[in-house]
């Protein structure tokens, strides 16, 4: 019997957005089934056929009314998170500190309130997909981070 190929991986491709105010960054807190009442980055997943800088501008404007040109946004951070057995979202963590508008929760349906933090103390309920990408981009020690894989022996 010939081995069946392994099948191409099929992961959900999310864009977050770290918004920085000079040691302030913002937060929405979920209103949602997932993580309900706890913390997250502004964030979405990407539409087919569209570019990562530009989902990211547009769940960051669909989200919280900011307007973000897509070049000013730099990418800081990736994370392949394995969600469960059969679902992986491979996150692109992108730094905006240049933008138009004041942040207004435009998803109340999603998002309980929109709130700033200092760089130095993020919320303590921060959902741990984000974190580990915020944590990436904070110690800027490796542009990846694997989440909820386990490590092979060796």
């Amino acid at each position: 019997m010939t081995p069946q190929p392994a099948q191409p991986a099929q992961p959900v491709i999310d864009t977050h957005v770290i918004l920085r105010d000079g040691d302030r960054i913002l937060f929405s807190q979920r209103g949602g089934s997932y993580g309900y009442g706890r913390w997250h980055l502004p964030s979405g997943k990407l539409d087919r056929g569209e570019p990562l800088s530009a989902g990211a501008a547009r769940e960051l404007r669909e989200e919280t009314g900011i307007v973000v040109d897509p070049g000013h946004l730099r990418l800081v951070h990736v994370v392949h998170h394995r969600q469960s057995d059969t679902l992986a979202r491979i996150g692109f963590f992108f730094e905006a500190t240049e933008w138009a508008g004041e942040p207004v929760n435009r998803e109340p349906g999603k998002c309980l309130r929109l709130a700033w933090f200092s760089l130095h103390e993020p919320p303590e309920d921060l959902i741990e997909y984000p974190r580990e990408g915020l944590l990436g981009y904070l110690r800027a020690t490796s542009g990846l981070t694997e989440h909820g894989w386990q490590r092979a022996a060796g």
